[in-house]
């Protein structure tokens, strides 16, 4: 799988993603070149998600006596 630098930071690996899913929906590219984009794009999708892992994880450190943090779904509309 793509090697990412672990220094790479949430906001950079998601406009990386960005432009890794614009490319594979344009269609226009050989396979062997969406099979490579498609594993950076998992490879970016794991990274940003451990991310806001570790970031929930120190908001939660935050919380007087570790107390759970009540989140609703949000939805547009």
């Amino acid at each position: 799988m793509t090697e990412l630098p672990p220094s790479l930071s949430y906001e950079a690996a998601f406009a990386q993603l960005e432009e890794v899913l614009q490319a594979l929906e344009s269609g226009d590219l050989a396979l062997e070149e969406t099979l490579s984009l498609y594993e950076r794009g998992l490879a970016l999708t794991a990274h940003c998600s451990r991310l806001l892992d570790e970031a929930e994880l120190r908001v939660r450190q935050w919380q007087p006596n570790h107390q759970t943090i009540a989140v609703e779904d949000w939805q547009e509309g």
